[in-house]
């Protein structure tokens, strides 16, 4: 790998650190989970433009093609957009090369003010605070640290999203290079099915290196958030279904619904509403905002800079992070059983230290599931047929390694329990959202079969060589790990 590296640095002079320099470090720590943080690469290479990029992976593929590899085992690399990825050497990896995004972050908005051009190494605060000051806004992401590329490549959930679908459904067009080096652009005229594959497909068919996304005029939100006693429990579950199950959803409205452990606090619930208007307790929102009492309210008119901001501070930096999810279907006593089984299995886990545990419900109805078939479909495979569903996701958070073991354990245990529950009462559905997903699971073989075979197909046209699915190891791939073939 020092070998590699040696040349890449040749070729790219001052972008390439080795861990000789400080750079090398500042470029590991700000990685948000600390399993990320602890990976270490041979080099990390900083490109500043699609055609360094190009440079970086011809150079890798030409390098492993000349068998200059110990033991015939090509050299691997890894792609950091924003770093906050939850699954260890998703955007890290050990003794291999890091190719880290961040200093593509521009923001340009078209003259028309129709699209918006941004970075793939950009954060969701860059974006937004371009184009809050010009009242303008797009599909994406909900805290201000996460990174455009991996909420967006994953579908991305958004608080725009019943009114335009996930933030994939929202790409006009990806500039991305592919595994010979070559840039393309990839929309609905070049490429098409390269681009139907990129939403929802994950990093499986290159390195995305700009987005150009669908712009929108606004003049503000109204939200924020609300915690309280877990003792609303049973208002807030009343209200999360009535909310979710509405025939006349209203578009702008959106809620996170989450139920937080610590030792310090024991539990207490955490609703994020959002109104993607400037209009005060509108009436959708009304059946949580008038539970009572409220511990914090922070709900006011104000842009999507602040209200992503706001959510970021709870996601601090450097902790050990474990996300697993499920989808089931929008149902009372289904979402009293999740909590009531994570709370029992929580007592297992309740003294490891660091610990937050989260339960969380989003609301994932047909006003999201419909619309990417406006706008050329997407790979994710969700059918609005059927109706309002939920995604349940655990998300913790944890201090030392040794408790890794448990911590997943745990998490495993409370979905394994509901999704017998679930399927006993048809509420189970096969779909997992990618962003939310943990290594043990499968999100790709969750959007069908029918959609994994035009991802395969996708893969195979574009990356023939499988560069994508084994050269980058991390992330989850479009074929089985025991398939070593590239053909559907």
């Amino acid at each position: 790998m020092r070998e590699l590296c040696s040349e890449l640095r040749d070729a790219l002079n001052d972008i390439v650190l080795s861990s000789e320099v400080p750079g090398f470090t500042l470029a590991l720590q700000s990685y948000w989970a600390q399993q990320e943080q602890l990976l270490t690469p041979s080099c990390v290479v900083q490109p500043r433009s699609a055609t360094e990029v190009s440079t970086i992976i011809r150079t890798i593929i030409r390098f492993n093609a000349e068998a200059r590899v110990p033991h015939g085992i090509p050299c691997q690399f890894a792609v950091k957009g924003g770093g906050h990825g939850h699954v260890v050497g998703v955007a890290n990896i050990k003794n291999g090369v890091t190719i880290d995004m961040g200093a593509m972050k521009a923001v340009t908005v078209n003259r028309g003010n129709t699209l918006t051009s941004v970075g793939a190494g950009a954060k969701w605060l860059d974006v937004y605070s371009k184009l809050d000051a010009l009242g303008l806004s797009v599909v994406g992401g909900r805290l201000s640290g996460i990174g455009v590329g991996g909420l967006i490549s994953g579908g991305g959930m958004s608080f725009y999203s019943p009114m335009f679908g996930f933030a994939c459904d929202q790409v006009d067009n990806y500039e991305i290079v592919l595994a010979n080096g070559q840039i393309v652009n990839a929309n609905a005229r070049e490429h098409p099915d390269l681009w139907a594959a990129l939403k929802g497909g994950s990093s499986n068919f290159g390195i995305i290196t700009r987005f150009d996304l669908k712009t929108f005029k606004t003049n503000g939100i109204w939200g924020g958030t609300v915690v309280q006693p877990v003792q609303t429990l049973p208002q807030q579950i009343n209200a999360f279904v009535s909310f979710n199950n509405a025939s006349n959803y209203d578009p702008y409205a959106s809620v996170i619904n989450t139920y937080v452990y610590s030792r310090q606090n024991g539990w207490l619930v955490s609703n994020i509403l959002v109104y993607t208007k400037p209009q005060a307790s509108p009436p959708a929102l009304e059946p949580f905002t008038v539970i009572e009492p409220k511990v914090l309210n922070t709900l006011n008119v104000r842009n999507l800079s602040s209200m992503t901001l706001e959510l970021n501070q709870f996601s601090p930096l450097g902790a050990r992070q474990l996300f697993v999810t499920r989808t089931y279907g929008n149902d009372l006593d289904l979402l009293k059983e999740i909590f009531a089984t994570a709370n029992t299995t929580l007592q297992t886990i309740a003294s490891v230290p660091g610990l937050q545990y989260e339960v969380v419900f989003q609301p994932l109805p047909p006003a999201i599931t419909s619309r990417g078939a406006a706008t050329g479909g997407n790979a994710l495979g969700l059918d609005p047929a059927a109706g309002p569903l939920v995604i349940a996701e655990q998300g913790i958070s944890w201090t030392n390694a040794a408790d890794d073991e448990a911590i997943a354990s745990a998490a495993k245990a409370v979905f394994d329990k509901v999704d017998q529950i679930a399927e006993q009462r048809g509420l189970l559905h096969n779909w997992i959202y990618l962003n939310y997903a943990s290594e043990w699971q499968d999100p790709i073989a969750s959007y069908g079969r029918t959609n994994v075979v035009k991802l395969q197909a996708a893969s195979s046209k574009y990356d023939p060589e499988g560069v994508f699915q084994s050269v980058m190891p991390g992330g989850f791939k479009i074929f089985a790990k025991n398939d070593t073939s590239i053909t559907p």
